[in-house]
């Protein structure tokens, strides 16, 4: 069995990692981390910095270095899982594109080959960044999705 799992920096993707490997264990399976970077966000955070400290005019420079922050970050939080997964002994590769979420996250679910899509039920707000997109993806991916708590 393929798994996909959903990494968004979060508490909750990293226990829906954690349980994907469980399954994998069971299943004799394989995972596969998927994040999404999406760029919509540096530019909100580098004008959310740019209105609050009211020094705009380094605006491109300060999207550049959240970009590349966000990137390292995420890199950090696959780095850590795909360790977890070598210390079990499964097969788990990941993935980090550039893009919409959503429409990034229903082509790779169902264009991949995957058995089960696992995600965290909250994003790293604690609001629902990555729970929000229960909804948006819900009803369209083919493979089942189970959400962890």
């Amino acid at each position: 069995m393929k798994i996909l799992v959903l990494i968004d920096g979060s508490k909750w993707s990293q226990k829906a990692a954690l349980h994907a490997i469980e399954v994998a264990k069971r299943k004799n399976g394989e995972v596969v981390l998927f994040s999404v970077l999406d760029i919509k966000e540096a530019k909100a955070m580098a004008f959310n910095f740019c209105t609050q400290s009211g020094i705009c005019d380094r605006l491109q420079d300060y999207e550049g270095r959240i970009w590349a922050d966000m990137r390292k970050s995420t890199e950090g939080d696959i780095a850590g899982i795909l360790s977890r997964s070598r210390e079990e002994n499964i097969r788990c590769s990941s993935k980090i594109v550039e893009g919409r979420v959503r429409e990034e996250v229903v082509n790779e679910a169902n264009s991949g080959g995957y058995g089960l899509v696992v995600m965290g039920a909250f994003g790293k707000s604690g609001k629902a960044r990555i729970g929000a997109l229960i909804e948006d993806i819900g009803g369209v991916i083919r493979p089942p999705l189970l959400i962890v708590r």
